[in-house]
């Protein structure tokens, strides 16, 4: 695990991790998987063999993914000691990374479907685009944003504490700045999906253009 971490880093793998994993421990499952199959509505399943999670957290998605998509081989990376132990016990993974995704290092256009959920919004818009290159390197089909959304990066108190969650155009910047096609995009509401964990967030679905 990298030593020198910034603000945010510090924040989420030391002083707020053990709250952070209780309130991602309860939720509703079978919403989840109405979440999910919603946001792949526009994707050919057979062709997902192998997904990536970029910020596993306690590993929810990858609980609801084994049943959306059970044939899959599952992979994550997570910057925090105590969910990575947990996500890593608990399902049966390919590869794992305990670290951030910068400091990540696994194989380029390897996974079918690489994705996140709830992470990019926790990243400093500074070192945004860093992270979404090393996510579509990772991918050799399908990319998946989904987060908080709004037309300019924003900073939100969270909490309490400031400079730990932007809002911003995820999909914009990505599809401004990498060689995909937008395949889809939506909108999970909080009043109807918050229970599964998808509160307000705004999902971009890309594929990337063969070269």
């Amino acid at each position: 695990m990298q030593i020198n971490m910034n603000e945010q880093e510090q924040f989420w793998t030391k002083e707020y991790t053990n709250e952070y994993v209780t309130r991602n421990s309860n939720f509703d499952f079978n919403l989840g998987v109405e979440g999910w199959n919603k946001i792949l509505n526009g994707v050919d399943k057979s062709q997902i063999k192998t997904i990536l999670e970029c910020g596993s957290n306690i590993g929810r998605n990858i609980g609801l993914l084994n049943n959306v998509l059970p044939s899959s081989k599952k992979s994550i990376i997570e910057i925090a000691k105590e969910p990575f132990d947990f996500v890593t016990r608990t399902y049966q993974l390919e590869y794992t990374y305990n670290g951030s995704i910068i400091e990540s290092n696994l194989q380029k256009n390897y996974f079918d479907l690489v994705f996140t959920n709830g992470v990019l919004i926790h990243i400093h818009p500074d070192e945004v685009l860093e992270n979404m290159k090393k996510i579509y390197q990772y991918s050799n089909k399908y990319i998946i944003i989904s987060e908080y959304f709004n037309t300019t990066p924003t900073m939100i108190e969270y909490r309490g504490k400031s400079n730990k969650l932007f809002k911003s155009d995820f999909g914009k910047t990505f599809v401004q700045n990498f060689d995909v096609e937008i395949i889809d995009y939506g909108f999970l509401w909080g009043f109807i999906y918050d229970n599964a964990g998808f509160n307000d967030v705004t999902y971009w679905v890309f594929k990337k253009k063969q070269k």
